[in-house]
């Protein structure tokens, strides 16, 4: 059992609480959560039924995870929400479970943060080390891909893709996919080359760095139609795991994948 429940809050009867959990004032835990060892619930969080957390979660005042989705097609099926290690939950947080039309549960990997007034919808799945900043909103069924950082502000429209290792803009708006390894901003979210600054940072040797380059001179701007730029780079460009993971998501797009700011512009002159 948990050491540490504050007396004002509400824990359901078929909720299983881990080792060393501390439940703050006024918290609300529904039926047939799971909360990890070592997680700290801080007042007024609610945690709503179906839900599962690893170990040393750690959400913040006024949160709430595992609600009903807002989906006109939800009624009141059992759906999940089901959420890995040592997050970040801060204020005013808001996760939605997952759909029965959809995946059935939303699933966060470990290691995020996600920063206050931050919106994850129905169905969504994110992966470890995500980064979502102030008042980020996924819609419905958006995956997001390991080490991602989404900048304040922004929105993300349902069914897209945002690959590993990619940085979005803040205020911004991203209705195609955002391939992995990638630099997005502006108001229409559009590419601005790699994310270099990140890559980097996350031990990407300078050959990958000059080869997912290249890659992407000759897939956005080298004028030649997608699946002519995709054989080039698989010609040229032999032996880079990171590039075959470029190519492959590009193929793999269903929604369309977001263009170079010149495309998007038709100027050249960017956002």
């Amino acid at each position: 059992m948990a050491t540490d429940i504050h007396p004002s809050s509400i824990i359901d009867s078929t909720a299983e609480l881990g080792v060393d959990v501390r439940i703050g004032p006024y918290v609300v835990v529904g039926a047939e959560v799971k909360i990890g060892d070592g997680s700290f619930l801080e007042s007024h969080t609610v945690v709503k039924d179906f839900t599962e957390m690893g170990a040393n979660n750690h959400v913040h005042p006024h949160a709430v995870i595992g609600g009903e989705p807002q989906h006109s097609a939800y009624k009141g099926e059992k759906t999940y929400t089901r959420i890995g290690d040592n997050n970040s939950i801060r204020e005013c947080v808001t996760i939605h479970r997952g759909t029965a039309h959809g995946e059935g549960e939303t699933r966060i990997g470990s290691d995020c943060m996600f920063m206050a007034y931050s919106h994850i919808a129905h169905d969504c799945t994110i992966g470890n080390n995500v980064i979502m900043a102030n008042a980020v909103n996924l819609a419905g069924h958006v995956e997001v891909g390991r080490n991602v950082i989404i900048s304040g502000l922004s929105a993300v429209q349902q069914f897209i893709r945002i690959g590993e290792f990619a940085f979005l803009g803040g205020a911004s708006g991203y209705n195609l996919d955002i391939p992995p390894f990638m630099l997005a901003h502006g108001i229409r979210g559009a590419l601005y080359g790699l994310n270099l600054i990140g890559l980097r940072r996350n031990g990407f040797d300078s050959a990958t760095c000059k080869g997912l380059k290249k890659a992407y001179k000759i897939i956005f701007r080298s004028g030649l139609t997608k699946e002519a730029s995709l054989k080039q780079v698989e010609k040229e460009l032999v032996g880079i795991a990171e590039v075959d993971r470029l190519v492959a998501f590009i193929r793999e797009s269903k929604s369309g994948v977001t263009p170079d700011r010149k495309q998007r512009n038709g100027n050249g002159n960017g956002d």
